[in-house]
């Protein structure tokens, strides 16, 4: 919800303030001592706060006013900070009354502490509320001390009820469906039976599959048969359902088909599900009645009353407005009924579903942006000292978990690389966020005076008047999210800007409109542009800025100062490079720790020398180009394994000498990826060794460079968790020899480019068990005629397991499996 992330992100602002090694202001320790108690205890308050506005059109006028109330509060330190900054950077003998700030901020403060008292007033009557139910209803109430569940009425009972259908002593198959309108708790009664130990001892096999209204049979199929244990790659529908028949023959299985609709999915995979007399059950939740019908008789038949006690005020709402949802449109009537699992939704998950309305329909949602954008716009709480990056990847596990986001594509690897959002479930966010004031879609219908809007997104159709004219209303505004080909140059009004995410190359007139390096407020930036720029010496007065991206194929070089960035923890320069110069000494400014630095790419002729590992020590990602003029016998890379927590690293050069200093050093033994791309006269024998004992390799990238052997023989211990091996114009490789598989036991994938002199590949690497992908692009037909042989061998092997073998000979050429 969006009072809850405003609570979030006025403490992460605090402690912006209080961990900063130079901050632009201090803040006075009783003030940020109430503040960090009304804080939490509204908080607390909202996450187990049931609003009785949830199912309304209209807005919780509580949450507004907390939200408000903690915007405010942001507003009058935010601003503090911003005038500061920019009167010390006047460098005049001005100065601002701090006491008019400590007066503003104590205003602001007493508000919240009557909503406070207001709120306690609303837990002191709920919690009176709660002790009268307990007392009516001594000995009906179901409890666990074990785990947390549902407080249901009368679960107990009907839990029993359906672990004895499931356990009763029949020996035929039978089909036990479990009806009832949305929400009732159909799920929670399926999945406490599924999790029963007595029924994990009973049946051989338990597994649970969710259908939904958009199914996939094939998918549904061959996601039961490997949960089984059975392989279920490239098979079609019906090899599937013979396969999966076979898997459960003369076995007692339990299958839950969760959230079915349709007859036509379960008419498509009955015949999968053998009756072998094993006492084997399978149980389908579903909403509708006459899909329960056709699966069985009305004795088998689980009719759901309402079960949660928590909410009977709820569902006598529902029981009420019955009539007018089941007569709206199909649309608003799935809407309404989505909302159940939105309101059901832990109050941190909240922003972040509501978060993925901000995309356009039917668009990839990137893994690795929608984690940058959710760290930058402060919502994420700190848990367990975990990184708001770990807890961003937490909250996307979970949204998928609950089936409000899926995984759109994955990477070879197995790494999430997109999401998607079903259009009525994005529909649902966006209303939500709209009503909850928690970001507003710009369109030329769009309303004048958004003067309280914290987030604005401009999608590509919005015309360009419309978008001038709404920003010169938009003060309080702490973010614009610009996708498609818009372009937005200029945020006019924006002092308090946070985020901006722009999309669409800029020209160097229009860059010079643009006022992002002026915003003292910034958090993130990321930015087009086809003309080179300078980036300013004032940038460090972005004091709490931790994500730039600039896309643009120029060199770009950066401001000395950019080592005060304390808080800097992505740095990024697509499709060019950056140079960064070497950090100031210890003598001219003092030493500032970049410890938040993760990310930093492409740096062009980056000196690795012990100061600058010092000054960034946490760097995860590494990309480095060495080019053009380079400095005669220094050893750039001298201190690239003192990187200890270093996972990714690319090296290109086409330097002979940078070669030469790979030759003597060690890389950090964290390296989990590892792209090297040297000149044609680099010789891979002596480093590839090297490489292959790094404990944790999974990725490995090497282009260029040749084989002065012509051979190369890998040995015992090398390569034992690379996942990926790709082999990019080596030159001089004849000969490659893998004695046996066991020298890549976990290899995936194998990508060879332009690798022309290579007589064959090893026929050991087709015994590797995990590989399933061989690409070849331009290589020699004698190389293709062996992973050819292999792809026939591994057939003859592994009816269920074919390696996916792509061949390209020429450009757009064939491919074939």
């Amino acid at each position: 919800m969006a009072a809850y992330a405003a609570l979030v992100s006025l403490m992460r602002i605090i402690d912006d303030i209080e961990t900063h090694p130079s901050p632009p202001i201090s803040l006075d320790n009783q003030q940020v001592k109430s503040l960090t108690e009304m804080v939490t205890f509204l908080q607390e308050f909202l996450e187990s706060y049931k609003s009785p506005y949830e199912y309304r059109d209209e807005a919780d006028p509580l949450e507004i006013l907390i939200k408000d109330a903690t915007h405010a509060v942001e507003d009058v330190i935010e601003s503090y900070i911003i005038d500061t900054i920019q009167l010390s950077a006047a460098a005049t003998d001005e100065q601002i009354n701090c006491i008019h700030f400590y007066q503003d901020l104590q205003n602001v403060i007493e508000k919240m502490d009557l909503i406070k008292k207001e709120v306690t007033v609303i837990t002191t009557v709920k919690e009176e509320h709660k002790r009268k139910v307990a007392s009516d209803d001594v000995g009906l109430r179901f409890s666990s001390t074990d785990e947390k569940k549902h407080l249901m009425v009368g679960f107990d009972d009907v839990l029993l009820q359906l672990l004895d259908r499931l356990t009763d002593g029949n020996t035929s198959r039978q089909i036990i469906p479990i009806v009832g309108m949305g929400g009732i708790g159909k799920t929670t009664l399926a999945k406490g039976a599924f999790e029963h130990k007595f029924i994990k001892e009973h049946f051989d096999i338990c597994v649970w599959v969710t259908i939904s209204q958009d199914y996939n049979v094939v998918e549904t199929l061959r996601e039961v048969l490997t949960r089984v244990g059975g392989s279920s790659s490239s098979m079609d529908e019906k090899e599937l359902e013979v396969r999966l028949h076979q898997c459960l023959w003369g076995r007692r299985y339990l299958i839950i088909l969760d959230d079915m609709w349709s007859i036509d999915v379960w008419d498509r995979l009955k015949f999968s599900f053998p009756d072998c007399s094993e006492g084997s059950r399978i149980v389908v939740t579903t909403r509708m009645s006459n899909l329960a019908a056709h699966l069985t008789d009305s004795y088998s038949v689980f009719k759901m009353r309402f079960l949660d006690e928590v909410s009977i005020e709820y569902w006598e709402q529902i029981e009420e407005n019955l009539t007018s949802i089941v007569n709206s449109e199909e649309d608003d009537y799935c809407l309404r009924t989505l909302k159940l699992s939105y309101n059901h939704l832990p109050a941190y998950l909240m922003p972040c579903f509501l978060y993925m309305g901000v995309f356009e329909e039917d668009s990839e949602i990137d893994h690795a942006k929608i984690i940058q954008l959710w760290v930058s716009e402060g919502f994420l709480k700190s848990i367990d000292n975990n990184s708001l990056t770990t807890i961003a990847e937490q909250y996307l596990k979970e949204l998928v978990d609950r089936n409000l986001i899926l995984v759109h594509e994955l990477e070879i690897l197995g790494n999430v690389k997109s999401y998607k959002i079903h259009d009525l479930l994005r529909d649902l966010s966006v209303k939500e966020a709209e009503k909850q004031r928690f970001f507003h879609i710009l369109s030329d219908q769009s309303p004048q005076g958004l003067i309280s809007q914290q987030r604005i997104v401009i999608h590509g159709s919005t015309s360009k008047e419309k978008i001038l004219n709404a920003l010169e209303y938009m003060p309080h505004a702490r973010c614009y999210l610009v996708f498609g080909s818009r372009k937005v140059v200029q945020f006019p009004n924006s002092r308090l800007l946070r985020i901006s995410h722009a999309h669409g190359s800029l020209s160097e007139e229009e860059y010079s409109q643009l006022n992002v390096f002026r915003l003292m407020n910034s958090r993130y930036h990321r930015l087009d542009t086809y003309k080179k720029f300078v980036i300013p010496s004032s940038i460090d007065l972005l004091w709490n800025l931790d994500t730039l991206i600039i896309s643009c194929t120029g060199n770009f070089t950066a401001p000395i100062e950019i080592w005060k960035m304390y808080k800097l923890k992505h740095l990024e320069v697509a499709y060019g490079t950056l140079h960064l110069p070497d950090p100031p000494s210890a003598d001219d400014d003092g030493i500032i720790m970049m410890e938040n630095l993760e990310v930093l790419k492409v740096v062009k002729n980056f000196n690795v020398i012990e100061d600058v590992v010092k000054r960034i020590p946490n760097i995860k990602e590494l990309s480095m180009r060495y080019e053009g003029q380079l400095i005669d016998k220094m050893n750039y890379i001298s201190c690239l394994e003192c990187f200890s927590k270093l996972e990714s690293l690319m090296l290109y050069t086409n330097s002979t000498d940078i070669g030469k200093y790979l030759l003597k050093i060690n890389f950090p033994p964290s390296l989990k990826k590892l792209i090297l791309g040297l000149p044609s006269d680099f010789e891979w024998d002596d480093i590839l060794p090297t490489i292959g004992s790094l404990p944790l390799i999974e990725e490995l990238e090497v282009c260029g460079g040749r084989f002065r052997t012509r051979e190369w023989e890998t040995t015992d211990g090398q390569f034992q968790s690379l996942k990926s091996l790709k082999l990019y114009q080596c030159g001089d490789l004849e000969n490659w020899t893998v004695s046996e598989s066991s020298h890549f036991p976990r290899l995936i994938k194998l990508h060879l480019i332009f690798i022309n002199d290579l007589k064959e590949i090893p026929p050991e690497i087709g015994e590797i068990l995990t590989l399933r992908s061989s690409e070849l692009n331009f290589c020699n037909e004698s190389v293709v005629l062996s992973a050819k042989r292999i792809l026939e061998e591994q057939e003859d092997l592994h009816d269920d397991q074919v390696l996916d073998l792509q061949v390209d000979s020429k450009r757009y050429s064939y491919g074939e499996r």
